[in-house]
């Protein structure tokens, strides 16, 4: 087993870096960054690499764009405000499809903010890095060892599908120090035919360039380009198995296409363990094929309102559960919603009831509250009139169990005011309406 070696977090992932083939670093200092530039500066030189500290955050972007465009590998880091210096760069390289690997050791923000640290860059690097229609991967790591590691990873990926790279550190994980196995060093270097490095009269030239002037090309390239971010989303996502040997019940909770991935390593240890698995669509017989014979697991579909305990979570009935082990497992999600098994032909409709439902609940309560708010009330109020209001009913109904229709007439007075409302929505077609959406929901599936 390699040694391990007491590193800063910093210095960790500039050392991973340099071992993963990275030869060109340009940074401008900023706390709490800078110790990953100040390692490069001296480690760089030795390994036949070029460090350069720019004159500024957008120079030395733009240099990794030119590197990369020779076919280097290339690399940059800065730390919050000085990575919003380098938006403009980082849409110029995704334009031009370039790879290169950005670090952000995320200090606290907006503005100049604070040199503590943070992770308040999420949106900014998951969403909005940029101008354009374009998306760069990002990788968080948890520990020193991680920032070692997805070094590697980050330039792997950033040539195979030719793309800006980030990794998403933080001030406290870029300046604390744990014991890290380096990876060994390695120069396995994908092909790059399209890079500028000279045509030799043996090839046409090659361009590197973001700026497309006719339309339909730019559409072409930018439908190419998603088609790409698509791959990366389905066969490059990363996920941590936490736990899973010393679990009684270990829960699936990532997009259905990732699940078969997810498991892959782990599902020699599952075994006399329960598997509930929350990603929808995902049945009973798609993890018979993915587990290992004699795992234990049940398939369910909880809506967003468990995250206060009053949600629901259709169970599919035909599950693998010993008795004991259904009723634990009904008994530990009761506790977030109600719990309600469907037979698997019905466990897609009843998703996207329970599922899809509160977005429309939602647009009924900011209807009732836009009402409200044009009639006088304050907005505030509105909205908890209006969300109180469907809360109470829909406890009503489960309370009672009567049916909605007796419900609606218990409020309509004859030749009262509700049933001028309850005709107003029959004109408009409220019930055919909701009914419609459902349709196109299951016609989508």
């Amino acid at each position: 087993m390699a040694e391990k070696v007491l590193m800063k977090g910093n210095e960790a992932l500039a050392e991973a870096a340099m071992r993963a083939g990275c030869r060109f670093f340009f940074g401008y200092p900023i706390t709490p960054q800078t110790e990953l530039a100040a390692y490069m500066s001296k480690r760089m030189p030795k390994v036949g690499g070029t460090y350069l500290q720019a004159e500024s955050e957008v120079a030395a972007i733009n240099m990794v764009y030119g590197a990369a465009a020779a076919g280097a590998r290339a690399m940059t880091s800065s730390s919050s405000p000085g990575i919003s210096l380098k938006g403009e760069g980082i849409s110029y390289m995704a334009g031009a499809d370039l790879p290169g690997v950005i670090i952000n050791v995320q200090r606290g923000g907006p503005g100049l903010g604070g040199i503590q640290p943070s992770q308040a860059d999420y949106w900014q690097a998951t969403r909005a890095l940029g101008h354009g229609d374009f998306r760069v991967v990002v990788y968080a790591p948890s520990t020193v060892q991680e920032m070692a590691d997805y070094a590697f990873t980050a330039f792997d990926v950033a040539d195979r599908y030719r793309t800006p790279v980030m990794i998403l550190a933080d001030g406290m994980l870029g300046q604390m120090m744990e014991p890290v196995v380096m990876p060994e060093p390695r120069d396995e270097r994908i092909e790059k035919p399209w890079a500028t490095t000279g045509h030799k009269h043996q090839r046409a030239h090659n361009v590197v360039n973001s700026l497309y002037l006719t339309a339909d090309e730019l559409e072409r390239l930018n439908v190419e380009r998603y088609e790409r971010y698509a791959a990366i989303e389905r066969d490059e996502q990363r996920a941590e198995a936490f736990l899973v040997d010393d679990a009684d019940v270990v829960v699936v909770a990532v997009k259905p296409y990732q699940v078969e991935a997810v498991l892959a390593p782990v599902k020699g240890m599952l075994a006399g363990k329960v598997v509930v698995s929350v990603a929808a669509g995902m049945t009973f017989d798609r993890y018979e094929e993915i587990l290992a014979p004699g795992t234990h697991h049940l398939s369910t579909i909880p809506n967003t309102p468990v995250a206060v305990c009053e949600g629901i979570v259709v169970c599919e009935r035909r599950h693998s559960l010993s008795e004991a082990e259904w009723q634990s497992v009904q008994a530990l999600l009761s506790h977030v919603g109600l719990v309600i098994p469907v037979d698997t032909a019905q466990l897609g409709i009843a998703g996207t009831v329970c599922g899809c439902g509160p977005a429309f609940v939602a647009m009924f309560i900011e209807a009732l509250a836009d009402a409200a708010v044009k009639h006088g009330i304050v907005r505030a109020d509105a909205y908890r009139m209006a969300s109180q209001m469907v809360v109470g009913t829909g406890k009503l109904q489960l309370a009672t169990g009567q049916h909605p229709a007796m419900m609606k007439d218990a409020v309509c007075s004859p030749g009262g005011t509700t049933i001028v409302g309850v005709g107003e929505l029959e004109r408009k077609r409220f019930r055919g309406a909701v009914i419609d959406a459902i349709d196109a929901i299951q016609d989508k599936k």
